[in-house]
């Protein structure tokens, strides 16, 4: 299971766009997939029109099981949704105990799904602090001008910060490209920048298209809203490229896995 955070420490760059497209776009590839919001904002339930009866900040804060929490959006997905309510969560939070596991403890029983996609908030909260704990990648969504680049670096900064605070193993595995207009002189330059300096994780860039902005009136990803669109064709891109990771992550994870058990053997003492 792939566990996969979306993250950007900046609102407005496509990061709810990309979690909602993804996810839709690998379920529609036969890939089962939980969508979780963890954005006190709730911008991406309220993309899709969706209100649940018990969402994230009842699973984190509450009694409520994540059974409880998960509900079906269509054909091989799923969601945890969130709220405004969420926004009194790391307050709550931080009186826990070993609070930036309690994600990882509450969905550890999670099964039979190929992907868990979470939308994080703009920020780096203790919301936030579970989401990276608890995924094993994290994908920087970032609009192809000046300050999006240099939010990349900070981004892959706070990712390393929090691996080394917790032990974690979270690696960036994808910077998106987002609002590339390819007529902008200032667009292809950061692109051509982001392309040199990350070109190992880079993807192809997601266009300027109305119909992105458009999808979320109407309760829709872009697939179902408009298939023929620009912005379709790109996430279409997106989704090949993560499916195209898979067996290269898998055998990264194996790798992980092995030497994390070499380390737990103890050498044979000389008798």
């Amino acid at each position: 299971m792939r566990k996969i955070c979306i993250i950007n420490q900046k609102g407005g760059v496509g990061k709810t766009t990309t979690s909602i497209n993804l996810a839709a776009g690998l379920s529609r590839n036969d890939r089962k997939v939980l969508l979780i919001d963890m954005d006190p904002q709730g911008n991406l339930a309220a993309s899709l029109h969706y209100e649940a009866e018990k969402d994230m900040y009842d699973l984190l804060i509450g009694n409520a099981k994540v059974e409880q929490c998960v509900s079906p959006l269509g054909k091989n997905l799923d969601i945890i949704s969130s709220n405004e309510k969420l926004t009194k969560a790391d307050a709550l939070l931080s009186k826990k105990e070993n609070s930036q596991f309690v994600l990882e403890e509450k969905l550890k029983k999670l099964k039979n799904y190929d992907y868990v996609i979470i939308d994080a908030s703009p920020s780096l909260s203790i919301l936030n602090q579970n989401a990276l704990v608890y995924c094993s990648e994290a994908f920087i969504p970032v609009p192809t001008d000046y300050l999006g680049y240099d939010a990349v670096k900070k981004i892959i900064d706070a990712v390393l910060t929090i691996n080394h605070a917790f032990g974690t193993k979270t690696k960036v595995t994808k910077i998106i490209p987002t609002m590339f207009d390819k007529r902008n002189r200032i667009c292809k330059e950061y692109l051509d920048k982001m392309r040199s300096e990350f070109y190992d994780v880079i993807s192809e860039p997601i266009r300027v298209n109305s119909k992105l902005k458009e999808a979320p009136k109407y309760g829709k990803s872009i697939f179902s809203y408009d298939k023929k669109s620009r912005g379709a064709q790109d996430y279409t891109q997106l989704v090949k490229s993560v499916i195209n990771d898979e067996k290269k992550i898998q055998e990264i994870a194996e790798l992980d896995s092995i030497a994390v058990a070499s380390r737990k053997i103890a050498p044979l003492s000389a008798s």
